[in-house]
């Protein structure tokens, strides 16, 4: 079986974005091995769009970790399907709604063409700050969701934080029972962070949409940022906008097609043309 395939990337995190079909089934084991980078097609996150099961939505999308397990939502994947889609029928205007398994998600593309989603509004967990042995240390973390769970660090220089050491613990911590992305946050000033994502499933990567959304959300709970931020994240930079509690959060960025393609599942599978 053969499946058409779009390469996209926002800011450096990089996605396999595919129209699902009746008769293909993507298992764990066969999206690993479309994620390895010499042997596959390689990405952060594979994006599954279905039908919508929303009448008022253009796609249901369901996303895939690197390591094969599904989450709940993705903020840069989200923004890709809304340029896509807007790329494919711009006469249906640049505001778009779609589902996925996190929940309704608006997107608007801009005249400048970047690309903006409305990642909802953040659920702290209580206690929002928390304390946890981690790897021998106290770690102190700010926990919330965006649709996905998170745990935000302050650090003093995010070129040096430790996220190879913390990143993998915290994320499996028992504290988390569905695992976390983990976010090393920098505050520069209250307009302008620092920051480096390890996710969940599938390691650090060059940015994180949800990951963007969690700091600024955090820090600005935490009385430490105002409501319009600049993020630098490794793969580039995003603006988030949050007003406060009760209010949706918003990720602008951009978002581009690197190549299309097509590939052989089986390949992978060892099953017989």
């Amino acid at each position: 079986m053969r499946i058409e395939f779009l390469k996209m990337q926002g800011l450096g995190n990089d996605f396999l974005v595919f129209d699902a079909a009746a008769n293909t089934h993507l298992d764990s084991r066969l999206l690993r091995a479309l994620a390895d980078r010499h042997t596959g097609v390689g990405f952060d996150q594979a994006l599954m769009m279905e039908t919508p099961k929303d009448p008022n939505s253009r796609v249901f999308y369901r996303v895939f970790n690197s390591d094969g397990t599904e989450v709940e939502q993705c903020g840069n994947g989200a923004r890709c399907i809304a340029a896509l889609l807007y790329s494919r029928a711009p006469e249906l205007g640049r505001e778009l709604t779609m589902g996925s398994p996190g929940g309704t998600v608006h997107a608007r593309i801009r005249d400048d063409g970047m690309v903006s989603v409305d990642m909802g509004v953040p659920i702290f967990d209580p206690p929002f700050t928390q304390s946890l042995d981690v790897d021998g240390a106290k770690v102190e973390l700010s926990v919330l969701s965006l649709g996905n769970p998170h745990a935000v660090l302050l650090v003093d220089d995010v070129k040096n934080a430790q996220v190879e050491r913390f990143g993998p613990s915290i994320e499996r911590h028992p504290r988390f029972p569905n695992r976390t992305n983990v976010g090393f946050m920098q505050i520069v000033d209250r307009g302008h962070i620092l920051l480096r994502v390890f996710e969940r499933g599938a390691g650090e990567t060059l940015a994180c949409g949800t990951g963007a959304c969690a700091a600024v959300a955090a820090g600005k709970r935490r009385g430490l940022l105002d409501g319009d931020v600049r993020v630098d994240l490794p793969g580039g930079t995003a603006m988030v906008s949050w007003a406060g509690a009760d209010q949706h959060v918003w990720l602008t960025g951009p978002a581009t097609t690197v190549f299309t393609g097509s590939i052989d599942l089986t390949r992978f599978t060892g099953a017989k043309q």
